[in-house]
């Protein structure tokens, strides 16, 4: 009889001290969640234990560390959108103060001359803010992963002629010396979005050099990827500026005053959205080289 009493006492209080145990950690686990809740950063190191609570701790800190990193990741966005509004509200702010200025002008001028140069200004500059809110609104919907590529087999050498074809005015009134050494190889790619990346490149490219310099494209086909290069003797990318270019309205210190710094950055996304990849190498006052490649099989 005493034996069977002797057990039970140790029976309950064995279910007790794990009862008790098991409310202490899970108070713990509850503060926890609490503090991470409440804005806390730092994840707490679980004991290791065995049978359920062991698998729930587990979880616990599995999902934790997921929304920590999702809340990384929401700060790091929260800033990029302001520091993005900030850079876009300060591209609108120069041509919108010119429109203002020049309509102030417009309704005093009364010599047509003069008003013709007035509205020709205003022309282009609401060019320029068209130009930026179209390349905002295609830059955002890539980013959304809201666009479909549309990709068709199209003749390499034809496409760069259709590249070139809105530059050859300009090319010609600041003699430039054109070379196409392409060949007609076959390129798998969206042909719409593709020639608005490369024109990007070639605009860059003639807006860094003087007149009389020389720019060239060829092309490569080999069994892994089609190749397109882009070779100026521009002004050159300086050496602090080269890891930046791609980056959404970085200006380097040889940028021109009307640069946006988001054509580049659009570049680069049409065409690694297309399983491909673009790479540059720059010496300063010597020129650049645009080289992108579109793969034929994923890497």
């Amino acid at each position: 009889m005493w034996a069977i009493l002797l057990i039970l006492v140790i029976a309950i209080g064995f279910l007790s001290y794990k009862y008790i145990s098991q409310q202490r950690e899970i108070k713990k686990l509850n503060n926890y969640l609490e503090r991470i809740l409440a804005g806390g950063k730092e994840l707490e190191v679980m004991n290791q234990t065995e049978g359920e609570l062991g698998i729930l701790k587990a979880n616990i800190y599995k999902t934790t560390t997921a929304l920590l990193s999702q809340r990384s990741t929401l700060e790091k966005d929260r800033f990029m959108l302001a520091d993005a509004l900030a850079d876009i509200s300060h591209q609108f702010k120069t041509p919108l103060t010119s429109l203002m200025v020049m309509n102030d002008l417009l309704e005093e001028e009364q010599d047509e001359d003069k008003r013709r140069e007035f509205l020709n200004t205003q022309s282009v500059q609401l060019d320029r803010m068209n130009w930026l809110i179209q390349t905002l609104l295609k830059t955002s919907k890539l980013d959304a992963g809201l666009l479909t590529f549309t990709k068709k087999t199209i003749s390499s050498k034809d496409l760069i002629k259709s590249v070139m074809n809105p530059f050859m005015i300009n090319i010609d009134l600041k003699n430039i010396d054109l070379k196409l050494n392409l060949t007609d190889a076959k390129l798998e790619c969206d042909e719409a979005w593709t020639r608005e990346a490369l024109q990007n490149i070639v605009k860059n490219c003639i807006e860094h050099m003087d007149e009389g310099g020389f720019l060239e494209i060829s092309n490569l086909d080999t069994n892994l990827y089609n190749e397109i290069t882009i070779k100026d003797t521009g002004k050159g990318i300086a050496e602090e500026d080269l890891p930046h270019i791609f980056e959404r309205f970085y200006r380097g210190k040889n940028s021109g005053t009307d640069s946006v710094g988001i054509g580049l950055a659009l570049s680069k996304s049409i065409i690694e959205n297309q399983r491909g990849d673009i790479k540059v190498e720059s010496e300063e006052g010597v020129g650049t080289e645009f080289i992108i490649r579109m793969y034929k099989t994923v890497i």
